[in-house]
Protein backbone atom coordinates (compact mmCIF):
# COMPACT_ATOMS: atom_id res chain seq x y z
CA UNK A 1 0.00 0.00 0.00
CA UNK A 2 1.33 3.41 -0.96
CA UNK A 3 2.18 5.66 1.96
CA UNK A 4 0.64 9.12 1.75
CA UNK A 5 2.14 11.95 3.78
CA UNK A 6 -0.37 14.81 4.14
CA UNK A 7 1.09 18.27 4.64
CA UNK A 8 0.29 21.88 3.96
CA UNK A 9 1.94 23.87 1.19
CA UNK A 10 4.10 25.47 3.91
CA UNK A 11 5.47 22.04 4.93
CA UNK A 12 6.07 21.01 1.33
CA UNK A 13 7.95 24.23 0.58
CA UNK A 14 9.97 23.82 3.80
CA UNK A 15 11.10 20.34 2.69
CA UNK A 16 11.95 21.57 -0.81
CA UNK A 17 14.03 24.40 0.68
CA UNK A 18 15.91 21.91 2.88
CA UNK A 19 16.69 19.72 -0.16
CA UNK A 20 17.94 22.75 -2.10
CA UNK A 21 20.15 23.84 0.82
CA UNK A 22 21.59 20.35 1.28
CA UNK A 23 22.32 19.93 -2.45
CA UNK A 24 23.62 23.40 -3.26
CA UNK A 25 25.30 24.50 -0.01
CA UNK A 26 26.02 21.79 2.53
CA UNK A 27 26.99 18.86 0.31
CA UNK A 28 29.38 20.89 -1.90
CA UNK A 29 31.02 22.27 1.28
CA UNK A 30 31.53 18.73 2.59
CA UNK A 31 32.94 17.53 -0.74
CA UNK A 32 35.40 20.42 -0.60
CA UNK A 33 36.32 19.52 2.99
CA UNK A 34 36.95 15.91 1.92
CA UNK A 35 39.19 17.07 -0.94
CA UNK A 36 41.16 19.32 1.41
CA UNK A 37 41.51 16.53 3.98
CA UNK A 38 42.77 14.16 1.29
CA UNK A 39 45.61 16.58 0.58
CA UNK A 40 46.87 16.03 4.13
CA UNK A 41 47.88 12.49 3.27
CA UNK A 42 47.55 9.44 5.58
CA UNK A 43 43.83 8.70 5.88
CA UNK A 44 44.15 6.40 8.92
CA UNK A 45 44.89 9.26 11.28
CA UNK A 46 43.09 12.00 9.38
CA UNK A 47 40.26 13.13 11.67
CA UNK A 48 39.10 15.87 9.28
CA UNK A 49 38.66 13.34 6.49
CA UNK A 50 36.67 10.90 8.65
CA UNK A 51 34.50 13.68 10.07
CA UNK A 52 33.76 15.05 6.60
CA UNK A 53 32.94 11.56 5.25
CA UNK A 54 30.56 11.01 8.18
CA UNK A 55 28.92 14.37 7.53
CA UNK A 56 28.56 13.49 3.84
CA UNK A 57 26.89 10.21 4.81
CA UNK A 58 24.44 12.06 7.08
CA UNK A 59 23.59 14.55 4.31
CA UNK A 60 23.05 11.75 1.79
CA UNK A 61 20.82 9.87 4.27
CA UNK A 62 18.77 13.01 4.91
CA UNK A 63 18.41 13.64 1.16
CA UNK A 64 17.15 10.07 0.72
CA UNK A 65 14.68 10.53 3.59
CA UNK A 66 13.45 13.85 2.17
CA UNK A 67 13.07 12.29 -1.27
CA UNK A 68 10.81 9.59 0.17
CA UNK A 69 8.71 12.10 2.13
CA UNK A 70 8.34 14.47 -0.83
CA UNK A 71 7.55 11.51 -3.11
CA UNK A 72 4.62 10.52 -0.91
CA UNK A 73 3.50 14.09 -0.12
CA UNK A 74 -0.11 15.08 -0.57
CA UNK A 75 -0.59 18.81 -0.21
CA UNK A 76 -3.76 19.53 1.72
CA UNK A 77 -5.39 22.92 2.21
CA UNK A 78 -7.02 22.61 5.65
CA UNK A 79 -9.39 25.49 4.89
CA UNK A 80 -11.05 23.25 2.26
CA UNK A 81 -11.85 20.53 4.83
CA UNK A 82 -14.87 20.14 7.08
CA UNK A 83 -14.01 20.77 10.73
CA UNK A 84 -17.21 19.69 12.52
CA UNK A 85 -15.14 16.64 13.43
CA UNK A 86 -11.40 16.69 14.05
CA UNK A 87 -9.48 16.39 10.79
CA UNK A 88 -6.15 17.43 9.29
CA UNK A 89 -5.65 21.13 10.03
CA UNK A 90 -8.25 21.27 12.81
CA UNK A 91 -7.50 23.28 15.93
CA UNK A 92 -8.76 21.34 18.93
CA UNK A 93 -9.23 22.52 22.50
CA UNK A 94 -9.14 19.63 24.96
CA UNK A 95 -9.62 19.62 28.71
CA UNK A 96 -7.83 17.20 31.03
CA UNK A 97 -10.73 15.44 32.78
CA UNK A 98 -8.85 15.24 36.12
CA UNK A 99 -7.27 18.69 36.30
CA UNK A 100 -9.63 20.73 34.06
CA UNK A 101 -6.47 22.16 32.45
CA UNK A 102 -7.09 23.11 28.81
CA UNK A 103 -4.72 22.56 25.91
CA UNK A 104 -5.00 23.73 22.31
CA UNK A 105 -3.51 21.69 19.47
CA UNK A 106 -3.55 21.97 15.70
CA UNK A 107 -3.14 18.78 13.69
CA UNK A 108 -0.51 19.10 10.96
CA UNK A 109 1.85 16.97 8.86
CA UNK A 110 4.81 15.23 10.47
CA UNK A 111 7.37 17.62 8.98
CA UNK A 112 5.39 20.60 10.29
CA UNK A 113 4.90 19.53 13.88
CA UNK A 114 6.16 21.77 16.64
CA UNK A 115 4.67 20.71 20.01
CA UNK A 116 5.95 23.87 21.74
CA UNK A 117 3.66 25.85 19.40
CA UNK A 118 0.77 23.41 19.78
CA UNK A 119 1.32 21.89 16.32
CA UNK A 120 1.09 18.10 16.57
CA UNK A 121 1.67 15.50 13.88
CA UNK A 122 -1.35 13.61 12.60
CA UNK A 123 0.71 10.49 13.45
CA UNK A 124 1.15 11.37 17.14
CA UNK A 125 -0.70 9.23 19.71
CA UNK A 126 -2.90 12.16 20.74
CA UNK A 127 -3.80 13.19 17.17
CA UNK A 128 -4.64 9.59 16.24
CA UNK A 129 -7.17 9.51 19.09
CA UNK A 130 -8.59 12.92 18.18
CA UNK A 131 -9.12 12.39 14.44
CA UNK A 132 -12.79 11.87 13.61
CA UNK A 133 -14.02 12.96 17.05
CA UNK A 134 -16.24 15.94 17.80
CA UNK A 135 -16.98 18.41 20.58
CA UNK A 136 -18.11 16.70 23.78
CA UNK A 137 -16.36 13.40 23.04
CA UNK A 138 -14.08 11.97 25.74
CA UNK A 139 -10.94 10.07 24.85
CA UNK A 140 -8.28 8.11 26.72
CA UNK A 141 -4.80 8.59 25.35
CA UNK A 142 -1.73 6.54 26.19
CA UNK A 143 1.06 9.11 26.27
CA UNK A 144 4.74 8.28 26.86
CA UNK A 145 4.54 9.11 30.58
CA UNK A 146 0.91 8.31 31.48
CA UNK A 147 -2.62 7.59 30.35
CA UNK A 148 -4.70 10.78 30.19
CA UNK A 149 -8.39 11.38 29.74
CA UNK A 150 -9.47 14.40 27.75
CA UNK A 151 -12.78 15.94 26.79
CA UNK A 152 -12.94 17.72 23.45
CA UNK A 153 -14.12 21.24 24.25
CA UNK A 154 -13.93 22.79 20.79
CA UNK A 155 -13.08 21.86 17.20
CA UNK A 156 -12.51 24.66 14.69
CA UNK A 157 -10.47 25.76 11.74
CA UNK A 158 -8.17 28.72 12.08
CA UNK A 159 -5.25 29.76 9.92
CA UNK A 160 -2.17 27.84 11.00
CA UNK A 161 0.81 29.85 12.22
CA UNK A 162 3.93 27.74 11.73
CA UNK A 163 6.68 30.06 12.91
CA UNK A 164 7.04 32.86 15.43
CA UNK A 165 7.83 36.20 13.83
Amino acid sequence: MEKIEPMTLFGYNKLQAEVKNLKSVKRPAVVKAIEEALEHGDLKENAEYHAAKEQQKQIDNRLQELSEIIGSAKIVDPSDLEHAKVSFGSTVVVSDVKSDEEFTYTIVGGCESNPEMGLISFNSPLAKQLLGREEGDEIKVQLPNATKEFEIVEVRYQEIVFECN
